[in-house]
């Protein structure tokens, strides 16, 4: 991967397309943690919450078009109050189409406070040929807030034989404790050519990361097991490597199919909410329609 010296992710001053944001509030009430405050405008939304786990809240983030094209702009926001547990996914892939020349810009704003614990799980985004794209994730955690969060990135569609053979991305990972920043990627993107010459990628057609924070040496120890077992079941369909930066585990992988990486992503989660909760999650029932 490319990373560019100077990219701004601020939001394009001009757009034809769709205007999304939402902001979503999570605090304890009622000894359970639950959806305070809602705002939003546009085709961005969410219906009710479930709690198939108890106070653990689940939350599918909807978004009715069901994909993204150049002049679309998409803003999400999430803030969790001390003592919250919140998990976010979304019901599908997230499709970026062929652009007409705009560009399609998405931006992710996360903030856990002392004592709260936010799961973000998307399904993956998926890049057609010719789409132009500018992605920013921003995650700001606070005094012992837990945070475990994945992005997977799918270039083109492997499934159909259909590669990325132009087109542009550029995307921003940057991760914070008390103001603190322990990470920042950068992804930059722009044909085919470069995913198959970038060393990054290997030539395979999709990326994944996921971020887990905190981190200490049992947990990594048993992460690093699983991707032992993954890359037995799984071989060469995806390739799985862990990295801790100050307390911060990054598990990255290259696969050449969304359910390969996605299994192995649930495993690593499964392990990591063990060792925090003593419990193994329920996988949210959207995973498997």
């Amino acid at each position: 991967m490319n990373i560019p010296t100077r990219v701004s992710y601020s939001r394009p001053q001009n757009h034809q397309g769709w205007r999304a944001e939402i902001f979503l509030k999570y605090g304890v009430k009622r000894d359970k943690t639950r959806l305070l405050e809602r705002q939003q405008l546009g085709p961005l939304m969410v219906q009710k919450t479930f709690f198939p786990e108890g106070n653990t809240c689940h939350t599918y983030l909807l978004h009715p078009p069901g994909g993204v094209v150049g002049g679309d702009q998409l803003s999400v926001s999430v803030a969790l109050e001390s003592g919250a547990h919140a998990l976010l996914t979304t019901p599908g892939a997230t499709k970026f189409y062929r652009s007409n020349g705009e560009l399609a810009w998405q931006s992710q704003h996360l903030s856990a406070a002392d004592g709260s614990f936010l799961e973000w799980l998307p399904m993956e985004n998926i890049f057609f040929p010719g789409a132009n794209c500018q992605l920013l994730t921003e995650v700001k955690l606070t005094g012992n807030a837990r945070f475990i969060g994945w992005e997977m990135q799918c270039f083109g569609r492997p499934a159909l034989g259909e590669d990325f053979i132009r087109g542009q991305l550029k995307g921003q990972a940057r991760i914070f404790r008390d103001d603190k920043l322990l990470l920042v990627e950068n992804l930059r993107l722009q044909d085919q050519l470069q995913l198959q010459q970038n060393a990054s990628l290997n030539g395979y057609p999709m990326i994944g990361s996921l971020y887990i924070s905190p981190a200490d040496n049992i947990l990594a120890a048993k992460i690093n097991a699983v991707i032992d077992t993954q890359q037995i079941r799984f071989g060469d369909d995806v390739l799985l490597g862990a990295t801790e930066l100050e307390g911060l585990l990054v598990v990255r992988a290259l696969g050449r199919q969304t359910e390969p990486m996605m299994a192995s992503y649930v495993q690593v989660w499964s392990i990591v909410r063990e060792h925090w909760l003593g419990v193994i999650p329920d996988v949210p029932r959207i995973w498997h329609t």
